[in-house]
């Protein structure tokens, strides 16, 4: 949910708490801080084609997901993917 970050952008709290990729996507907000990444568990957001998949391209896609192109884009939008 974006709700803090949607308070900060419309000026109605000063600060958030709030994904960086999140504050990445909205050109109204300013990271001001970040919480050291050894103080909590790390986020990852998991890709896995499921055994009862029946779309021929789901191999492909996952394939894609993991290319250093793909990688790029991930970082263009605030995210840290694990090289």
């Amino acid at each position: 949910m974006r709700a803090a970050l949607a308070l900060v952008a419309r000026g109605e709290t000063p600060l958030g708490i709030v994904y960086g990729s999140d504050a990445a996507a909205e050109p109204k907000v300013k990271i001001v801080a970040t919480f050291d990444p050894t103080l909590h568990p790390a986020i990852v957001y998991p890709a896995a084609v499921v055994a009862s998949s029946k779309n021929p391209e789901a191999p492909a896609l996952l394939a894609y997901l993991a290319s250093a192109p793909s990688r790029a884009i991930f970082r263009k939008h605030g995210f840290k993917p694990l090289d």
